[in-house]
């Protein structure tokens, strides 16, 4: 019988360095994920849904990036995985063993919760911010792969105790995420009624450029779409200052507390992503610097632009 155990599947074998190697990959992305997040920059995503999501307030828990979170996620599988192949002298196999005991269950916890959030963040991603996100799929598709893998993939005597298992921690994970995002999910008590936003007051002045320019743009009929809670719209606005931001043709696209939705108006224009730039019948996406609306609208004023996002 130990003889026979010792000869174990290929699965059995590979399972943890091919977890380990999944790990690795959902690390580096949510480390990208975590920077361009606190760096305020946009993605290399091939749709505009990747920004779309790490703009809105589901990705951030605690005042952190989620991404953050991922990350220390993905990088504790990397070590439960990896914990006994590192042990490899025949004289520490009792070591080897010990460790491959103690971080079983635990990556059997850990693929389970990590699966739950995921399945969640789609659910999100599909019903309420509704964008497209290349990187939160991918994300999904490895915490499933490590959640298969530490359940067929490791040696259980029985694997009803695995199962009981992963039921138990899933119903604790999916309360906690629940209760992590409750807030936003119930906008009149995250905000303290549904009359108020989290709008970020705009800080900068504004030039007599900025004005002239702001007054253009919306005497030649170009629209500026944006939402309350979307960073690069508070960066746009920002580039305007306050006296101009005022004068720009904004159209607030998501109703006030809420990120769940999309006002009829955006909604009949069909705008996918914040912020969105209408001019002269082109759409242009994201934040544009004052040089560059000020080209695309046919400006001929004073262009000693004052104000810029770092």
């Amino acid at each position: 019988m130990p003889r026979k155990r010792s000869v174990s599947s290929p699965l059995h074998r590979y399972a943890r360095p091919i977890m380990a190697g999944a790990a690795s990959i959902g690390a580096v992305v949510t480390a990208y994920l975590t920077i361009v997040k606190l760096t305020g920059n946009e993605t290399a995503c091939p749709s505009s849904g990747c920004d779309i999501v790490l703009s809105s307030p589901y990705a951030t828990i605690l005042g952190l990036p989620l991404a953050l979170f991922g990350f220390l996620a993905y990088l504790s599988m990397v070590v439960l995985a990896i914990a006994p192949l590192v042990v490899s002298s025949p004289q520490q196999k009792e070591l080897r063993d010990r460790l491959a005991q103690w971080t079983k269950p635990l990556l059997l916890v850990g693929g389970t919760s990590m699966l739950v959030f995921s399945g969640y963040l789609m659910y999100l991603l599909a019903f309420e911010i509704k964008a497209l996100c290349v990187y939160c799929i991918g994300s999904a598709i490895l915490s499933a792969t490590l959640f298969i893998l530490a359940l067929i993939g490791q040696d259980w005597p029985d694997l009803s105790q695995p199962l009981f298992t992963s039921v138990i921690v899933a119903m604790v994970a999916l309360v906690g995420t629940l209760g992590v995002y409750s807030g936003i999910n119930n906008p009149a008590v995250a905000d303290g009624g549904a009359e108020e936003t989290t709008d970020i007051p705009v800080t900068t002045t504004s030039g007599e450029s900025e004005i002239a320019l702001a007054q253009h743009l919306k005497d030649i009929g170009a629209t500026f779409y944006g939402a309350w809670w979307c960073p690069h719209c508070h960066d746009q606005k920002s580039l305007f200052g306050q006296e101009a931001a005022k004068v720009v043709p904004y159209v607030e696209c998501s109703p006030p507390g809420d990120v769940r939705s999309q006002t009829p108006e955006c909604q009949a224009a069909e705008i996918p992503s914040y912020p969105t730039w209408e001019i002269n019948g082109e759409r242009y996406n994201g934040a544009i610097s004052l040089e560059e609306l000020a080209d695309l609208s046919g400006y001929d004023g004073p262009r000693d632009f004052q104000n810029s996002v770092s």
